[in-house]
């Protein structure tokens, strides 16, 4: 019996990196896993082979969790087709880097739409199903960056900043129904957007990490699977730190 088994989860983003970890994982674990993608229709067809091995029931979904009518419907489709909502993981999330003097308006919004609009979005789309059956729990994915600020990511550190405003603010409306609103706030995690960066830039990083690594995406996975699980029925509004000590 995995923690999350009979469980129905939503992941947002998670055709690739820290999503797809987190739907592997999640389904190892015996969840149900709704998922949400973009673009790659190749990628979310694969891993829904890949995780449907677990005896779990998967399904992808094309779907802009930053338009709010796309998001109601999500939640309504996921509804109609698992029948039940227990977790939701707000992952999607973009960036578009550069100094505050060199970001266009649109670099600012477009990363406010997708990372902190979405979670707003999917947020009040699950609200309705999780008042009803007086449980769920839903985790947000911020990062170190919306706590300690970073040069040349005025809007993504904004958007993450906000998550965790937004998160403690709804573990406080929602709590007395016993719906649970937490946050992860992820490191420096190696990814395949990672792998694109410069050998001696990751270097540098993971030699200022007091773990001396950087994270995987088990190693958020993991966490989630804490916040979304019984684990943790007595946490909620806060922030988990999974950074290897970068931040104390």
């Amino acid at each position: 019996m995995g923690q999350l088994t009979g469980k129905t989860a939503i992941i947002t983003g998670a055709s690739r990196g820290i999503g797809k970890g987190i739907a592997e994982v999640f389904a190892s674990e015996g969840a149900h896993v709704a998922f949400t993608y973009s673009s790659s229709e190749e990628a979310a067809k694969s891993l829904e082979l890949e995780l449907s091995k677990f005896g779990v029931k998967v399904k992808g979904y094309k779907s802009d969790a930053a338009d709010f009518d796309q998001a109601q419907q999500l939640v309504a489709d996921v509804l109609n087709d698992f029948g039940t909502l227990d977790i939701l993981i707000n992952n999607a999330g973009i960036t578009k880097d550069n100094l505050l003097m060199r970001m266009s308006e649109a670099d600012f919004d477009g990363v406010i739409e997708v990372n902190l609009k979405s979670v707003f979005n999917m947020t009040k789309a699950v609200q309705t199903s999780f008042l009803k059956q007086r449980k769920g729990a839903i985790v947000n994915m911020s990062s170190v960056v919306g706590v300690k600020g970073n040069a040349g990511q005025t809007n993504y550190a904004a958007s993450k900043a906000g998550i965790i405003g937004f998160s403690k603010s709804v573990a406080l409306e929602l709590g007395s129904r016993n719906i649970r609103c937490n946050v992860i706030a992820p490191g420096f995690i190696e990814t395949e957007m990672t792998a694109k960066l410069d050998e001696n830039t990751v270097k540098e990083w993971r030699s200022g990490i007091p773990l001396k690594r950087g994270g995987t995406p088990k190693d958020i996975a993991d966490a989630c699977v804490f916040l979304s699980s019984d684990l943790s029925s007595y946490i909620t509004g806060q922030v988990l730190h999974v950074n290897g000590g970068m931040l104390t």
